[in-house]
């Protein structure tokens, strides 16, 4: 699968049925797409999986109520993705914690087990978690905070989010000092 191709996959599961969270694929592509001079050869990798990171929340292959679970499952069954990609979706914006939460870190961590990719976890990380739910540019803080008042402080996401903070704003500011120096 070729970015072009994850977008028109990702296109054809979200934006009918959930335009908005479509329109944040899209911003978080477009964050992807700055990020590739930094990034290099895993700059194709970064591409498709901000385009297809959500792409579980599509009714049509929502499973288990969680995202980055049932995305990657959908990839791994179409075989169409690259094993890496498959594993940045399921774990991207350290999922890990938030299955933890909903009981399901066991399957996710057994199944999709991502190998050491720091760079290419951070910068999913900050293209994520740098976009608005509309696809427009936000910083950490806000997003954050967005997520929290969308969900309730109480709920799952919440509390996974809040878990996830300190290393939400790590992996961002690390991708942010690259792209600094890079300069």
């Amino acid at each position: 699968m070729n970015v072009e191709q994850a977008h028109e996959l990702a296109r054809s599961l979200l934006a009918d049925s959930l335009p908005r969270r479509w329109a944040h694929c899209q911003g978080v592509t477009a964050a992807a797409s700055r990020l590739v001079p930094v990034l290099g050869r895993d700059g194709e990798a970064l591409l498709q999986a901000a385009v297809l990171h959500d792409i579980g929340y599509s009714p049509a292959i929502n499973a288990t109520g969680f995202h980055p679970l049932d995305g990657a499952r959908f990839l791994r069954e179409q075989g169409q993705a690259d094993d890496l990609v498959v594993r940045l979706v399921a774990n991207h914006s350290f999922a890990l914690l938030e299955a933890e939460e909903r009981g399901l870190r066991g399957e996710l961590e057994s199944a999709f087990l991502l190998p050491e990719q720091t760079e290419l976890v951070d910068a999913l990380v900050y293209c994520d978690m740098t976009t608005t739910p509309d696809g427009a540019r936000t910083t950490c803080g806000e997003r954050i905070s967005e997520i929290v008042s969308r969900y309730g402080a109480d709920s799952v996401v919440g509390r996974f989010i809040r878990r996830a903070e300190p290393e939400i704003r790590a992996a961002v500011g690390r991708v942010e000092e690259r792209m600094d120096r890079r300069r």
